[in-house]
């Protein structure tokens, strides 16, 4: 009996049944070994004269090393070696140096700070773990305790203690410029001037320890010919063996690391400094050394899965479509780089998830703590993201009153759309699995939305668009300890440590109650700014729900209550600049109705007709679609630098004023002549249109640039 289910009725095309190992009962090559207790581990490999290393690690979160007494220790029977800061050859490392991203800032055995408790300051090797132990404990380090930080929103502070010496402003440089890693697409301030809805909330991932039952370890040897072999039970063979080849100051061609079974790992054993150790002792000793974690030390100093904190702000239309997303993301990667700063890579090109959103933005910080340092686990970048936007996405149903599958439909990428960072959606299958999942679940939807296909209607008209996108450049290195700078995409203009006041006729509403353990520091609420040259205050007050578009504004299809009745709209928080300016205008050509875009198969012969009109747009038996989202007319506003220019350096207005803001004028006509838009779909000339997107791969250091994939053709 199997469970591989193929759909050939949504891609008939996608693969032949004549597979030779999916959905037919195999036996895995190692399954002998491991239901015969058989299987090689690499405590299984035994050593004459075995020798076991232990560290001595630090009880304090953050610590000066005043002076470290070896004396008791050195004098203890069965001990062979202490080994000090100052025998590593080459004590300092980052993983994600071997491909050249980041600095290096983790020592192998610390000589002067401690920056998270059980940060190893000295090791012992001795005869028996017994003698390694009490040797261990025998060793007195004289501590200066300083103070530690370990809320992200803390360590964001310009006033926190300095974590990582490398990085003293607590986050990873990204690019020599910036503290976090940005994504614009499109303008999110003027789309969320313009939405029906606005709603946003807080998200908080807790670390996760990977528990593997065989806890990390590797033992070494000396081999012949001046080269050492170490049995590992790591992840990944290359970056442990390039790591000790660092650390050690050696050739890798004098190293001979063999991998094998894995007890587990989940991603905890990818960056185990476990191998230079062991080859380390092996060295100084010139006997064999086994250095593992105990079942404690896995808890307390594995690197875990770090946790992760998402800020998400969404403008939605009536009609389920949303228009504007900001994320502000912040990764507690814990006191050292390890692989942190690569799982944020990874969350900004998944932004936003996998729906098609006009205007993104993102800010995306790596946050230093006194916590132990993170490591990647299961989908390390993604899940987190993931589990905050689908959270997210029954939050905007209920508040538009949408059934939420159907919203999740309604903004599915489709094939050929344009993704925030400007490539063409391919692939995509969400529309179908959110109809399959419907199907089993018994749950009903509207004859349209299940006659959707993410192989039709993607990548035409607005979809294809890349709108006029405002870039800024806060958040240089620096900034946070000279100022507060804000944390999150589109929101604007206080002094710093002061939350705006709302604009007159306004009203302040308060943050919708949250679980303690999600709840946002209150310099976080609205913004963080300040009011210094060269940063002056941004346009656009940000409106509760609903938003009443002006005068000279085309008119949105209003939604009808649905069949579950409008939810009471939760308490918003809503701040205006004491100086607001017109909310700049939305680049795009208007959008054709619904049916047009997504161009829909025809329905099975047992579907029932989706003819019958209703009021309601989402979550009725006779489905009528209403036109989806359509920017306003421009509004004028001050010229502050040309087309593009962001609203954050835009100069601002003198006075706040109540009456609608006057249109633009028209421009002078073109004497070019005009583009030949493609398919009556609005104009090319904004288009954004790969000729071939990822043909050649992402380009990022230590990933093949021949990297691509293709599904249908």
């Amino acid at each position: 009996m199997t469970t591989i289910e193929f759909r050939k009725d949504l891609f008939a095309d996608e693969r032949d049944d004549n597979l030779n190992e999916i959905g037919k009962p195999k036996l895995r090559q190692d399954i002998v070994g491991h239901v015969t207790g058989r299987s090689p581990y690499y405590d299984d490999h035994l050593f004459e004269g075995l020798l076991h290393m232990r560290c001595v690690r630090s009880p304090h979160h953050h610590a000066r090393i005043r002076a470290i007494d070896y004396t008791r220790a050195e004098a203890m029977p069965g001990v062979v070696r202490i080994v000090r800061p100052q025998d590593v050859p080459h004590n300092i490392n980052t993983l994600l140096s071997l491909i050249n991203f980041g600095r290096d800032d983790e020592a192998l055995l610390q000589p002067d700070k401690v920056a998270y408790k059980g940060e190893p300051v000295a090791a012992v090797i001795a005869t028996s773990e017994r003698a390694a132990r009490d040797a261990v404990a025998a060793i007195t380090v004289d501590y200066e305790v300083l103070a530690h930080v370990l809320d992200l929103d803390a360590a964001l502070a310009p006033d926190a203690p300095i974590v990582n010496e490398t990085y003293p402003n607590n986050t990873f440089d990204y690019h020599e410029r910036f503290d976090h890693q940005k994504l614009r697409f499109g303008d999110v301030d003027a789309a969320f001037a313009q939405a029906d809805h606005i709603v946003e909330d807080s998200y908080q991932m807790s670390p996760i320890e990977q528990a593997p039952l065989e806890t990390c370890g590797a033992i070494a040897a000396p081999e012949t010919n001046d080269r050492y072999v170490c049995y590992t039970g790591t992840q990944a063979l290359f970056f442990s063996l390039g790591t000790t080849a660092k650390l050690l100051d050696m050739a890798s061609s004098r190293l001979h690391f063999i991998g094998g079974t894995v007890g587990g790992g989940f991603g905890g054993k990818v960056d185990s400094l476990h191998e230079p150790l062991a080859v380390l002792g092996a060295m100084l000793t010139g006997a064999p050394v086994k250095f593992c974690f105990d079942r404690e030390e896995e808890m307390q100093v594995g690197a875990p899965r770090g946790a992760e904190r998402w800020h998400i702000k969404d403008g939605v239309m009536n009609d389920g479509r949303i228009v504007a997303r900001a994320f502000t993301g912040l990764f507690d990667a814990g006191a050292y780089t390890r692989l942190s700063s690569y799982a944020i890579v990874k969350a900004t090109g998944h932004l936003p998830g996998p729906y098609t959103i006009p205007n993104i933005a993102s800010n995306v910080y790596c946050v230093y703590t006194n916590r132990t340092p993170a490591t990647a686990m299961r989908g390390f970048g993604i899940t987190g993201v993931d589990f905050a936007i689908e959270c997210h996405m029954d939050q905007v149903a209920e508040r538009v009153g949408a059934d939420p599958i159907e919203l999740r439909l309604i903004n599915a990428y489709r094939d050929g759309d344009m993704k925030a960072h400007r490539r063409s959606a391919k692939n995509t299958a969400l529309i179908e699995c959110c109809q399959v999942a419907a199907q089993k679940a018994q749950w009903a939807l509207s004859p349209q939305m299940a006659a959707l296909s993410s192989l039709q209607g993607g990548g035409e008209g607005w979809r294809a668009q890349i709108p006029a996108t405002p870039t800024d450049a806060v958040g240089q290195i620096g900034e946070r300890r000279r100022q507060t700078v804000p944390l999150e995409p589109g929101q604007h203009g206080a002094p710093a440590g002061q939350v705006p006041a709302g604009q007159a006729g306004e009203t302040v509403h308060a943050a919708p109650p949250q679980r303690e353990d999600m709840q946002v520091a209150p310099e976080r609420i609205g913004h963080r700014t300040a009011a210094t040259p060269g940063y002056p205050a941004s346009p656009g007050p940000q409106r509760s729900t609903p938003v009443v578009p002006p005068a000279h504004a085309p008119a949105y299809a209003s939604a009808s209550p649905s069949p579950r009745g409008t939810p009471a709209a939760p308490a918003t928080r809503t701040f205006a600049s004491p100086t607001p300016q017109p909310p700049p205008p939305l680049q795009a050509s208007p959008a054709p109705a619904l049916q047009d875009l997504s161009l829909q198969r025809q329905p099975p012969p047992s579907s029932p007709s989706s003819s019958s009109p209703s009021s309601s747009p989402l979550r009725t038996t006779g489905y009528q679609p209403l036109p989806p989202y359509q920017p306003q007319p421009a509004h004028h506003r001050p010229a502050a630098g040309g087309p593009g220019t962001s609203a954050s350096n835009a100069p601002a207005a003198s006075t706040a004023s109540t009456t609608p803001p006057s249109p633009a004028p028209s421009p002078p006509p073109s004497t070019a002549s005009p583009p030949t838009a493609p398919s009556g779909d609005g104009p090319a000339s904004d288009a954004y249109r790969p000729e071939q997107p990822f043909q050649r791969g992402v380009k990022r250091p230590g990933v093949s640039r021949f990297i691509s994939g293709t599904r249908r053709r």
